[in-house]
């Protein structure tokens, strides 16, 4: 019998989204981020995610679909041991709280301030800003 995958995407409010189909538990792994590597310190997107060293990951279906919001429901980690080589590094998707199925999955994409664009995630409290926390200041001069 062939597992029900955990996460499925699907109209969300801006545009795409990615959904729970089971329930997470914070601190449960929702699953491993996989797509292609560039070897290339220029490279970005609005999805890339930075593996160190020059590295970045353009995740591929189905969890380049995940949105961002103020109030974040889930996290990228990156897990690898030390001295690892770049290919041994993984990006995964853990619970910040509990999640029931078919609630859209969301991180803090926490952008630097000059790639800052406006939030519309509706969050209490959202930052109004898709943006880190710790550079908001630089974005109401």
């Amino acid at each position: 019998m062939k597992k029900k995958p955990a996460v499925k995407p699907g109209p969300a409010k801006h545009g795409m989204g990615l959904f729970a189909t089971k329930r997470f538990r914070p601190g449960q792994v929702i699953g491993e981020v996989t797509g292609e590597r560039f070897d290339d310190p220029e490279y970005g997107s609005n999805y890339c995610i930075d593996l160190g060293d020059d590295y970045s990951l353009e995740p591929g279906e189905p969890f380049r679909f995940l949105n961002h919001c103020c109030e974040p429901n889930s996290k990228l980690y990156l897990v690898y041991e030390d001295g690892a080589p770049i290919e041994q590094r993984k990006v995964i998707l853990e619970a910040l709280r509990n999640i029931q199925p078919g609630t859209e999955l969301t991180i803090d994409y926490e952008w630097p301030a000059d790639s800052a664009m406006r939030c519309g995630c509706e969050a209490d409290n959202c930052r109004g800003w898709i943006c880190d926390p710790d550079e908001l200041h630089l974005l109401k001069k």
